[in-house]
């Protein structure tokens, strides 16, 4: 009886084991994740727009994040894979989109968006206060508002 719970256990142990060296991801060098989790930082999910690819949980996310891992390994430089990252994917990949002739409605939109509404509610204010005439009531606006007054 001894040697079949030997046994049992042993076989559970062998079982478990080679379950928790195919789950197991195999560790990567220190530096290339730092230089990995520096570069997704930068980059915008494709598929959550509103995330980094280091934050992100999307399958594309984890693809583009094993590309950049694999190209940290072949040596490129960080400049080189976010080139080639916006190369392929555009300007959009990237989390703070450089300023030039095809970003300026991105990055001063806003501000003109915010001016030109400012300029519109003082024009139309200001056309309201013309259109409201301030002049004193006739007698017989004050006797008709003094019945009503009684009324209530």
């Amino acid at each position: 009886m001894n040697r079949r719970l030997i046994f049992a256990v042993l076989g559970i142990l062998c079982f478990a084991a080679a379950i928790a060296a195919q789950i197991a991801q195999p560790l990567e060098d220190p530096a290339i994740e730092v230089r990995m989790k520096n570069l997704t930082k930068q980059l915008r999910c494709l598929v959550c727009q509103n995330e980094t690819l280091a934050d992100s949980q999307a399958q594309l996310a984890e693809d583009l994040r094993r590309e950049i891992r694999e190209q940290i390994k072949a040596g490129k430089s960080d400049q080189e894979i976010v080139a080639y990252a916006t190369q392929r994917y555009g300007d959009f990949i990237l989390y703070n989109p450089p300023v030039k002739a095809t970003t300026y409605l991105l990055w001063f939109g806003p501000f003109l968006l915010l001016v030109g509404g400012t300029l519109f509610l003082f024009r139309f204010l200001k056309q309201r206060r013309a259109m409201i005439e301030a002049k004193p009531l006739t007698a017989e606006e004050r006797r008709r508002a003094a019945k009503l007054l009684r009324e209530i």
